[in-house]
């Protein structure tokens, strides 16, 4: 997918991007193509694969839901941005937080804003489930997502803690999502959410699955969640 085939296609889902909004998606991808060669971001190199498997995959997430107005969004494990700087990118009014275990991808994050002049980012090097225990972040966003970090039933756990009551989860996801979400139907509502809505699409071109999954916040999650570091992934709840 080249750049003008990124911009009809989301134009064919009512995102219409101004020359600003183009001209960032080219710097972010040159910018990613710069560091990759210090610091390994991503596999993919190949324009054509940054926007689509990248760039378009990220986006995707507003096929389904809204994502206008002051929104606060917690990027849990953004890595090289996705989603969430893609979706700034398209919806300028967002409030942004990424969290990431690794210093050196959220250096590269704060480069990328500022090439990208982005306003209302925040960068933070910490563990999610640290993170999730921090009183000023804790239940405080409007919606936390996350694309293609670890199983549903860990997800949960680390991004219900940081989604405020009323507020969304939403996990990005490849196929073969039933099983899934059928192992994690626990550790959801234990975390205080309830299953919402599955949308199935397939990339374009490629034609693989992908699956966004949106979980609404019921409750208040209890105290003892997330657990110490590493424990959710090799303890997930049941």
């Amino acid at each position: 997918m080249n750049p003008e085939q990124f911009f009809h296609e989301l134009r064919r889902h009512g995102i219409e991007l101004n020359e600003q909004q183009k001209e960032q998606f080219a710097i972010y991808f040159d910018v990613l193509a710069e560091w990759n060669e210090k610091i390994n971001l991503t596999a993919l190199t190949a324009e054509e694969d940054v926007y689509l498997k990248h760039f378009y995959d990220s986006v995707s997430a507003a096929f389904y839901h809204d994502f206008t107005g002051n929104l606060t969004i917690c990027d849990v494990g953004a890595g090289a941005g996705f989603p969430s700087i893609p979706l700034k990118i398209c919806f300028p009014d967002l409030h942004v937080t990424i969290v990431d275990s690794l210093q050196k991808r959220i250096n590269f994050l704060k480069h990328l804003a500022d090439k990208l002049e982005l306003t209302n980012v925040a960068f933070y090097h910490d563990r999610a489930e640290t993170f999730g225990k921090n009183s000023q972040f804790r239940e405080s966003f409007d919606m936390a997502i996350s694309r293609a970090v670890a199983r549903m039933s860990v997800l949960s756990e680390l991004c219900l803690p940081l989604t405020r009551v009323n507020g969304v989860f939403i996990a990005m996801k490849g196929a073969r999502t039933d099983e899934e979400l059928n192992n994690a139907k626990s550790a959801i509502s234990i975390l205080g959410g309830q299953l919402d809505t599955v949308h199935g699409f397939h990339l374009p071109e490629e034609n693989s699955e992908r699956s966004i999954i949106t979980v609404h916040k019921k409750r208040k999650t209890p105290k003892k969640y997330p657990r110490k570091p590493g424990l959710p992934n090799k303890d997930p709840i049941t």
